[in-house]
């Protein structure tokens, strides 16, 4: 049990029984649908950023605004956030430690919750992607970080600060790969796609002279690649960076070929939420805070070198 002193806490069990009633949320592994947050001091990606939280930036008392969502979380002492418990590099939980949730998207979550409150003091609760607006709407969640993608059409729902991070189709090969670095070097091989998935159109249009096999799993995708049956495969760049973490027979090369936008989800028209956490992305990509979470999570999965942050603002909706 965790002592009274501890920044993570768990909701109350009402507010689990209360959500499942309104949005049918599948409970997580544990059967709670809230869990606590990280405790950074455990964390293996958070222990290769000591320097990074021991020096993360907080917010001037000013940008605290009164009656303001900022003002308010500073006040409860917790971010709440909407970020999911089984994606490695993103949001990982520690099955032998439930406190430690680690990943790009969870370390990026904490370092919020300082600039806000001080400490990273969180509170997840997982989300479906079917409920992410939903746990918005009606204030269950401050924020959603969950490979959420910007759209226009979910921007009349919520709102979306960043993009924060970009992902996109990118390419994998077996480890001992040396020729392929990347799309430029998949013409005329034989590349393995995702039955129904944008790769299926964007490796032809790319590369026309590839070969395409495409597999209805990621699993038999995978499984087909270190057995040789095609050269390359081409799938979301977060997906292969997970695998590769996973199975040192593969890796991923080279930067994203097309480019989807996530965003961090917020309450719909909650401007001066959204402008205070644009602010705070800006600030975390000048001072190379944005870089050396990616290199400690995402990055560290893949050959590749650290990607420009995404711009402030540049996808529709956000």
């Amino acid at each position: 049990m965790r002592s009274s002193t501890s920044p993570i806490r768990r909701a109350l069990p009402v507010v689990a029984v209360a959500l499942t009633a309104m949005l049918g949320l599948a409970a997580c592994s544990g059967g709670d649908a809230a869990v606590p947050g990280a405790d950074p001091s455990a964390s293996a990606s958070t222990s290769k950023l000591a320097d990074v939280y021991k020096n993360a930036v907080v917010a001037d008392a000013a940008a605290l605004l009164p009656d303001s969502t900022m003002a308010k979380i500073k006040a409860r002492g917790k971010l709440i956030v909407g970020e999911a418990l089984d994606a490695p590099l993103l949001s990982q939980q520690d099955p032998s430690n439930p406190d430690d949730v680690e990943g790009f998207d969870a370390d990026l979550a904490k370092l919020l919750a300082i600039y806000i409150i001080g400490k990273p003091s969180v509170e997840i609760i997982p989300p479906a992607s079917e409920t992410r607006e939903a746990l918005l709407q009606i204030g269950t969640v401050d924020v959603v970080f969950n490979t959420y993608t910007i759209t226009e059409e979910r921007a009349k729902q919520v709102s979306f600060a960043g993009p924060y991070l970009e992902s996109g189709l990118a390419v994998a090969v077996k480890a001992d790969n040396k020729e392929i670095k990347g799309i430029d070097d998949l013409g005329g091989k034989t590349v393995i796609v995702g039955a129904n998935t944008p790769a299926v159109t964007a490796v032809p249009e790319k590369q026309p002279t590839a070969t395409i096999v495409s597999f209805a799993t990621d699993p038999q995708a995978m499984q087909a690649l270190k057995q040789g049956r095609g050269d390359a495969y081409v799938q979301d760049f977060t997906l292969l960076a997970s695998n590769a973490a996973s199975d040192p027979a593969i890796k991923v090369v080279g930067q994203p070929f097309t480019t989807e936008a996530y965003g961090i989800g917020l309450k719909h028209d909650d401007t001066q939420f959204k402008s205070f956490i644009n602010d705070w992305l800006l600030k975390i990509q000048a001072d190379g805070t944005w870089a050396k979470v990616w290199d400690a999570t995402l990055g560290a999965a893949v050959e590749s070198k650290t990607p420009d942050a995404p711009k402030i603002g540049s996808v529709p909706g956000s």
